[in-house]
């Protein structure tokens, strides 16, 4: 089976990092990187809802909505049986919410294979971020309640996290542009934001490679816990993405993308939201896993794998 060239960059950084090598992207590129990738893929989201009524894709977006609440809810419990409450609520957030990037690869790999896919899969990796991350401190709260701890910040500021944070902000914007611009008012922008995507996704993910690759050293210290965690958890919840998406009615390449959401994990804006609501929790925990584990192995093999399971039942 041929890997997809983006997927290649990846390797090409997590080999550079692994063997020590002096190269790094400037920190400056890599955050112009991330606002390019957030905006173009609201963008793209909006130009195709711009096509069509949004009243008839709303019982889609509840069930998206509903899934993302119940991501976490299966995730904690299998969590709390090896970690202490505030890294298993921590974690929960972190599998329960969606990776942007694991997004994009995804829908290279099915452009690759020139699979087409619902035009609202954009809003369904927008919609799944706030959910998770509010089980995530509701889980938090009540642990600390029950401990007798001191929790961490209040309800405002966490919401604020939640919906200003950066990914926030800029899916939505890009979002409400292309939906309001439509495909006309964005044809000037088509060669920066529709053309230059994939080759911008190279570079981002040549930095990813790096950056898990200073993970390692974290993840051996955390077990065969959370290596199961950080396989186990995907595989598990590709089905449940897959399942909602049956009774949404989506195609094979629909199937795929929910599937690959719903087996991410977000290491944009989940690390940030439980830094502020579960100061307790060991971050290295969270994103050693969701970053270490969980995002290469969906870019290596899950991604591929969640199209074989969407193409059985599809």
């Amino acid at each position: 089976m041929q890997i997809d060239p983006v997927v290649l960059f990846f390797l090409l950084g997590l080999a550079a990092g692994v063997a020590k090598s002096d190269l790094k992207l400037p920190s400056a590129l890599y955050d112009t990187l991330s606002v390019f990738l957030l905006l173009a893929i609201g963008i793209k989201g909006g130009l195709v809802l711009a096509k069509q009524p949004i009243l008839e894709i709303l019982p889609q977006a509840l069930l998206v909505i509903a899934m993302g609440f119940i991501l976490p809810l299966l995730a904690y419990p299998v969590l709390r049986l090896k970690l202490a409450q505030p890294d298993a609520a921590s974690v929960a957030a972190h599998y329960g919410s969606a990776s942007v990037v694991t997004f994009a690869v995804g829908v290279a790999y099915l452009t690759r294979l020139g699979v087409s896919y619902e035009s609202q899969s954009t809003l369904f990796l927008v919609l799944l971020e706030m959910p998770a991350l509010i089980i995530g401190v509701i889980l938090a709260r009540l642990g600390a309640k029950a401990d007798g701890a001191k929790a961490g910040h209040g309800w405002g500021k966490l919401l604020h996290e939640v919906l200003l944070g950066k990914s926030m902000v800029l899916l939505m914007g890009g979002l409400l542009i292309g939906l309001v611009a439509g495909p006309e008012g964005i044809k000037p922008l088509d060669k920066l934001y529709l053309d230059l995507f994939k080759p911008v996704l190279t570079l981002f993910l040549l930095e990813m490679g790096l950056v898990v690759a200073g993970k390692i050293g974290v993840l051996r210290q955390q077990g065969l816990f959370i290596l199961a965690i950080g396989v186990g958890v995907p595989l598990a919840f590709s089905w449940v993405g897959i399942g909602f998406g049956l009774m949404m009615g989506l195609s094979l390449g629909g199937l795929t993308l929910l599937g690959t959401l719903a087996a991410s994990a977000s290491y944009i804006a989940a690390p940030a939201a439980m830094r502020m609501a579960v100061p307790q929790a060991n971050p290295a925990l969270s994103l050693g896993a969701a970053l270490g584990i969980t995002f290469p192995f969906n870019l290596l093999v899950g991604i591929p794998l969640y199209y074989q399971f969407a193409s059985a039942v599809a």
